[in-house]
């Protein structure tokens, strides 16, 4: 019997099946890729979706928490009368959930349950219990009344007077020139710290106070104390704390500003001459153009926490008369529990 012959395999067989495989695995590793990439798009476009709707949702919040905090403002303003920590604006608003700002509905359960992790807070301040940098330079020239409550505020602070003496000259350079002079009812600029004949732009907000010659921490410190408002404004004795109190009351030691502090919490300046009444020191000096008992610009906070983001926003306005309105308005996005400075 003949032996049977082994079948021979094409020439170059194995290599054409090793080629298949290896074509076949490239094929499901690119499959595998594009659908990986396409469900990425889906994605993000689903969080980008996501994340406009719930700015836009915020947008509408905050701004008709604003409306409430001018409503209320405009309510005080009717009654007219000292503004004082006693009155409903004072009252801050503490977290509470969104839904318990929303009309009893109980059919719409899909609202009230998107309603259940957003979280608004808020609180007016008045911006007359500060010392405004504004009062610092008047016409190009330094107010001495103003540079002397600033000095006595720097130096119960223990802060740098050559820091003081370095923004008031920046002040005076700034408001001569023609793109700095006094800040208008606008946003925060966002501009260079100096125009073209190199002099500082005027700052509009405390942070902007760099652009003049103040330190971080100099900033840091004085941001309880300070404002910058558009105009010349009183440090309203009702809300101001002891230690603007203190430095703008010529006269006063820090003794006699807390004292002045206990007296109108329990009952309310009316007028200046209850101020000098209560103030304990016959040598004190009140005067209408450096002290009163009411206000006319605010800054209203605004917080809403979605889930693990929280909107915040902060606002100045101006009242006058029945009027309020807005001056400028600056929003930020950050992660919960943090702070809008």
């Amino acid at each position: 019997m003949r032996p049977m012959k082994q079948a021979r395999r094409p020439p170059g067989g194995a290599a054409q099946g090793g080629a298949a495989i290896l074509t076949a695995m490239l094929t499901v590793v690119l499959v595998a890729t594009l659908a990986s990439a396409t469900l990425w798009q889906q994605w993000r476009a689903v969080e980008v979706e996501t994340a406009e709707r719930a700015r836009t949702q915020s947008a509408w919040i905050l701004t008709g928490a604003l409306d409430w905090a001018r409503l209320i403002l405009r309510e005080d303003g009717r009654k007219g009368g000292a503004d004082h920590l006693a009155e409903p604006w004072a009252v801050p608003l503490a977290q509470a959930r969104l839904s318990t700002f929303l009309a009893a509905d109980r059919s719409d359960a899909q609202a009230a349950d998107a309603a259940q992790e957003a979280f608004l807070s808020g609180q007016i301040t008045d911006l007359q219990s500060r010392l405004n940098v504004f009062n610092l330079v008047q016409g190009g020239k330094i107010d001495e009344p103003s540079q002397a409550a600033f000095a006595r505020l720097f130096k119960l602070l223990n802060l740098p007077e050559d820091e003081l003496a370095l923004m008031i000259d920046k002040l005076r350079l700034a408001q001569g020139t023609p793109t700095g002079g006094a800040p208008t009812a606008a946003a925060p600029t966002t501009a260079a710290p100096e125009d073209t004949a190199g002099a500082p732009l005027w700052p509009r907000e405390i942070d902007q106070l760099a652009w003049v010659g103040l330190s971080p921490r100099s900033i840091a410190v004085l941001r309880p104390f300070i404002t910058i408002l558009p105009v010349r404004t009183p440090v309203n004795l009702n809300t101001a704390p002891a230690e603007v109190i203190y430095a703008c009351i010529d006269g006063f030691d820090l003794a006699n500003a807390h004292h002045l502090v206990s007296e109108r919490d329990v009952t309310h300046l009316a007028t200046l001459s209850d101020a000098s009444k209560m103030s304990g020191n016959a040598a004190a000096k009140f005067d209408a153009t450096q002290h009163s008992v009411s206000s006319r610009f605010f800054e209203v906070r605004g917080s809403l926490r979605l889930e693990q983001t929280t909107v915040q926003e902060i606002s100045v306005v101006q009242r006058d008369g029945l009027e309020v309105k807005t001056l400028w308005r600056q929003r930020a996005v950050a992660p919960a529990g943090a702070a809008l400075q």
